[in-house]
Order: structure tokens, then C-alpha cells, then sequence
């Protein structure tokens, strides 16, 4: 099928659509200027604003006023670095310091860039949204009437719920702004009494009732994404009932946009551009490169997160994983994570003591990896030194890294060097192959397996949920799917052995969650997200949801916990940047809503407590 070029217009079409409706201000402008009229009045003015409401979950659009760093739909920010999945690469930042702070969480500028930048571009994918469900109605041609016309209401008020759903993970207090909204005078008058998950449930609701199961384009959400978004949404609203029999419905008859049925392929799969839009993919940022946009359409906002230093790239090392993820890929005798809290340090297993690794060393030090016993999604996850690196060679480590902070780099975005020419862009006329065609997917099949098993654990089905989390764990214990060491480490381009790269061991539980209870089973479901979706911007969020304080299972200050031991541990090495990191439970869970839209609503926007 052919896949959704929503990025931007085609050339072709975009000549048409700049000559007859000046559609390049829907795409192009800021959106703040971006209304529908009598002049878009037809199917090919909605294309395009639809066009242009898809355009934008990637994070970013040409002239955004502060950082795009921030903004991008990976979340890499808020969900990584502001949790204990990543470091902000290095001691200084080029960035200036609001990258530091959002991994502290103290002393947050109350207009940091990063911050402003992701509610601006949020709000503009929901006005862009909006435009198209005013835009139908006023279509008199007939070319918008009856299914048409709801399709793209349907598809619009999707996107909508998906917008909405960013910034209510980020501040959860948010304006909900719908159709019947006006933006005046550089704002919309709307106030944020409390979380809005409702409207989101609807907006989701409501698409799924219009959409068709399968799309002419790979990138268009169909009927099974919005009944995912949907069980999504419940399940930050802690509707666990609800979400169940939706999470079922995709397992058993989910399909793909394209029509392929649900099922987990080869976990690298997910990273490879190669690859993407394959039948794990519910639903997708949809990225491209070399199509004449000059990069505006690759995954910009992830362009600091590659290495910083290594085979293909000298920047730009923002992103990488921390010690304490790596030692959760750690596993027991029979190949389980080890979870359970140690009483006396109050650290996971896992942490207490960290992998062997090459911290310290120079590129002429010798070093022999681990052979210590790891789940195989660590080296899918990240750089570590000896380990092959996707085709570029061995990794070496901390020297690829933006300082000396930690061994490891970055790996689900990096690309492959066999595919370098046809899946890499430059961006921003600087980053010189560093704009890729990776997509990203914002909700993959693995999420909608464990989020059931979130379920039936919050509803009792012990049995039911340690079959889900180990049909999960059963991809990563296939031996064909993990890193293999090279044919000729001098000559990667030759392939690979069927040789494991180190001692992967994944196992299966084996009625665990019953007899150890509730709260095993749910701790167990939490590190196998944490596994599964290392390094993809999703594990603040997931901590944020548990917590009582705003209806999650896990205790009032549980988010506060984790990572206040987070960062005890991570003490015994010299991180800088984290030894001043301090989480304040009831007030960091969610992040302050910038200063500057505060006074721009005049008093109608309340800031998030304690800020």
C-alpha cells in the first residue's frame, strides 16, 4: 500500500493547491494563521487540511517559534531524560540550560523552551484538526458529503484526541479545545479545571465509530488505531474495565491500515526504516527523507540523539541511556528480570550493582563484554562497547559518547550504514545524515499486549495477564531475533553469524503472578515496559499514571520513590548534571505550564500545583 507522505504535500499537488487555494500557508506557515474558508470549499481543500493536521505529529512545522528539540511526538525529553531511562548526554549543554533542568526537576525556568514548544505545536496540530471538521460542513459540491466527509471528521477528531493526549501527559491540567473554540487575538480564552480524559475518550470514540477497518495509505489511522487510542485513554483514566475488551478486540482482530493482521515481528524491526509501517504498527509518526523537503519531514526532533561521536556521526550525544536502564535488562537463573526491591538499599535487584562496563577507558584500553546474564533487548536498546552496532561495526562504548558519563549510546533511531543513502537527510542545513526515515510509532502492538495485562492485573486475571506479558517474552527469547556477532568484525557490510553477541537468557513465568499476588504481577508488567520500551519517551509517563496521587495502583509518592532512588544510585558514579537532580512528589509528576500562555489567557489558565 502506499504510505501517507503527510509530512508535506507531494510537488505536484502542492502546485495545485498553492495556485487555486494558497494551501501552503496550511503546511508551511505558522499555524496560528491557518482558518478554512469558502477558498478550501471542496475535497481537495480538505485533503490538504487534513493533510496538514497529520503534518504535525512529528512534532514539528517550518517556523515554529522556539526549539523543535522538544516538541518531537518521541517525547525523548519528558519521557527519557525526565525519568531514569537516559541522561542528557554530557556536563554542558549547547542548548542552553533547559535541558538540564527538565532532568533535575529543580529550579525549571516557568518559560523553558523545550516545555513551550511542545504545548505550541500541540495546540497547533488541534487548530489545524479543528479547521477540517469546520471546513466539511461548508463543502457545497457534494464531494464531501456522507461517508467522505465523516471519514475526515473522524480522521480530524483522531488527531485532535492524539494532541490533546500529549499535552494532557505533560500537564494533565489542559485547555480542551475543540470546533466551537475561536483563537483570538493570539489566544483561545479557554480555562484548565482538571483533566479532560473524557473528551479525549470521545474524540477517540467517535473516530472509531466512523473509521474503516483498513485505509488507502499506510500512514491514515484506521478503526483498530482508535480503538487503541481509546483503551489508551481509559487506561491513563484508570478505567481498567473499560479498556479491556478493546485491548481484546485489537489482539484478536486487529489489523494494520493496510490490512495486515497484528502480530509482533522482529523487535528491531520496529527501529528500521527499512521496515517500518510493518504489522506491529498500530499507528505511526510517519517520517521521510530525500522527497524534497529538505529535511522538514524526517524525525528532526530526535536529530541531537544519535551518537556523539562514532562511525557516522560527530553529534550529537543528547540522548543517552543510563546506567540504571542497562542493569534492568539483568536477569536471574531462569532468565526473569530482577525486579524485587532489595530492603536494604531500596534499589531494584538489578541496580544494586551495574553491569560491567567500560566506563573510564580510552579507545586503546583493552575490554572483554560482560558475560553476565541480560535479556536480548538490551543490545536492540543500546551501544554497548564490543557489541555489534546495527552494520556499522563494534560499538566502542563511552568513547562514542558525548563525554565520560556513561558507556552507553542511543541505538532504536541510529539507521544502518547499508541503508544510509535511501533512508537518511540532511537537517536544518547542519546535521548532515542525521534527518532519518525512521518513524516512529506512537502506539506498537507490544503496548497494546501489556496494556491488557495492566488490566487484568488491576481486575484480578493473574493467569491471564502472565500469559500476555509472556507472549511478549516469548519474541525476545527467539534466538533468531537477537544480535548476532559479525561474520568479520573488520567488514560489517559481510553480515552476521547465528552466534549470540553475549549471553542472552530470556525466560518465561511459570505461574508466578498468582502465587505471588497482585502486586508482584503488577511490578512485573511495569519492568517488562520498562524492557520493551526502553528509550522510547514512554516511561515517565508510565511511572506518572501509576501513582495514586493522580488514580494510579502503585501508592501516593510511588513515581517519587522510583526515582529518588534512582538518583541515589546513580551516585556512585560522577554525574554532575544528576547529582543535583531532585524530585518533589505532588508537585514533579507533571510539568509546569509555561508562564508566557498563562498571561496569555488572562487569567483563564491555572498553573500546575506547587510550581
Amino acid at each position: 500500500m502506499k504510505k501517507l507522505n503527510y509530512k508535506i504535500i507531494p510537488l505536484g499537488l502542492i502546485i495545485i493547491l498553492t495556485a487555486f487555494y494558497a494551501c501552503k500557508k496550511v503546511l508551511d506557515k505558522t499555524p496560528v494563521g491557518v482558518l478554512p474558508g469558502a477558498s478550501l470549499a471542496n475535497k481537495t481543500g480538505v485533503d490538504g487540511l487534513l493533510i496538514g493536521a497529520y503534518s504535525i505529529l512529528d512534532g514539528y512545522y517550518q517556523g515554529q517559534p522556539h526549539t523543535n528539540y522538544g516538541s518531537g511526538i518521541s517525547n525523548w525529553t519528558y519521557g527519557g531524560v525526565g525519568a531514569d531511562d537516559a541522561y542528557k548526554g554530557s556536563t554542558t549543554d549547547d542548548q542552553g540550560p533547559d535541558l538540564p533542568l527538565l532532568e533535575q526537576h529543580v529550579g525549571l525556568n516557568l518559560n523553558n523552551s523545550y516545555l513551550v514548544s511542545k504545548w505550541q505545536v500541540c495546540y497547533a496540530g488541534i487548530q489545524r484538526a479543528n479547521s477540517v471538521i469546520i471546513e466539511v460542513p461548508l463543502v457545497t459540491d457534494g464531494s464531501e458529503a456522507g461517508a467522505i466527509g465523516q471519514n475526515a471528521i473522524a480522521e480530524a477528531r483522531f488527531l485532535r484526541g492524539v494532541y490533546h493526549f500529549e499535552l494532557a501527559k505533560v500537564w494533565r491540567n489542559v485547555p480542551y479545545v475543540d470546533e466551537t473554540v475561536s483563537f483570538v487575538a493570539g489566544n483561545y480564552n479557554v480555562g484548565n479545571p482538571g483533566p479532560i480524559w473524557d473528551k479525549i475518550e470521545a474524540d477517540f470514540a467517535f473516530a472509531m465509530t466512523v473509521l474503516p477497518k483498513t485505509q488507502s495509505q499506510a500512514g491514515r489511522v484506521n478503526y483498530y488505531a482508535a480503538e487503541a487510542f481509546l483503551a489508551k485513554a481509559y487506561l491513563y483514566d484508570h478505567q481498567y474495565a473499560k479498556a479491556l475488551p478493546l485491548l481484546t478486540d485489537c489482539i484478536n482482530n486487529g489489523t494494520t491500515a493496510s490490512g495486515a493482521k497484528y502480530s509482533l515481528e522482529p523487535y528491531n524491526n520496529n527501529f528500521n526504516a527499512s521496515t517500518k509501517n510493518g504489522p506491529e504498527s498500530v499507528f505511526a509518526a510517519q517520517m521521510t527523507a530525500n522527497d524534497g523537503s529538505g529535511g522538514q519531514n524526517d524525525n528532526g526532533g530526535d536529530v541531537l540523539n544519535f551518537p556523539g561521536g562514532g562511525t557516522y556521526t560527530g553529534c550529537c550525544g543528547f540522548y543517552v541511556p543510563s546506567y540504571h536502564l542497562a542493569n534492568a535488562f539483568k536477569v536471574d537463573a531462569s532468565g526473569l528480570p530482577m525486579f524485587q526491591i532489595d530492603a536494604a538499599t531500596g534499589f531494584p535487584t538489578y541496580d544494586d550493582v551495574n553491569l560491567k562496563n567500560d566506563h573510564g577507558l580510552g579507545s586503546g584500553d583493552a575490554f572483554t563484554p560482560t558475560t553476565e546474564a541480560v535479556d536480548s533487548r538490551l543490545d536492540w536498546t543500546m551501544g554497548r562497547r564490543g557489541i555489534p552496532y546495527l552494520d556499522w561495526g563494534l560499538c566502542a562504548g563511552e568513547t562514542w559518547t558525548r563525554g565520560d558519563l556513561v558507556p552507553y549510546t542511543p541505538k532504536k533511531n541510529s539507521f544502518y550504514n547499508a541503508a544510509k543513502a535511501s533512508t537518511t537527510d540532511n537537517f536544518g542545513g547542519w546535521a548532515s545524515n542525521q534527518g532519518s526515515a525512521n518513524n516512529y510509532n506512537i502506539i506498537r502492538f507490544a503496548d497494546v499486549i501489556l496494556w491488557r495485562a495492566e488490566c487484568e492485573v488491576e481486575t484480578n486475571a493473574l493467569s491471564a495477564a502472565e500469559a500476555d506479558v509472556n507472549m511478549v517474552r516469548t519474541r525476545a527469547a527467539d534466538p533468531t531475533g537477537w544480535v548476532h556477532t559479525y561474520v568479520d568484525n573488520a567488514n560489517p557490510s559481510k553480515g552476521t553469524t547465528s552466534t549470540p553477541a553475549a549471553n542472552y537468557n530470556v525466560g518465561l513465568y511459570t505461574g508466578q503472578f498468582t502465587a505471588n499476588g497482585q502486586a508482584y504481577a503488577r511490578a512485573a508488567v511495569m519492568v517488562e515496559r520498562q524492557l520493551e520500551f526502553g528509550m522510547e519517551g514512554h516511561r515517565f509517563f508510565d511511572l506518572q499514571r501509576h501513582d495514586a496521587l493522580y488514580g494510579g495502583p502503585s501508592g501516593t509518592g510511588y513515581m517519587a520513590g522510583v526515582l529518588t532512588a534512582y538518583y541515589k544510585a546513580d551516585n556512585r558514579i560522577d554525574n554532575p548534571v544528576l547529582k543535583k537532580a531532585q524530585f518533589t512528589a505532588g508537585r514533579d509528576e507533571l510539568y509546569p505550564i509555561p508562564l508566557d500562555e498563562i498571561d496569555k489567557e488572562a487569567g483563564k489558565l491555572v498553573q500546575n500545583p506547587k510550581y
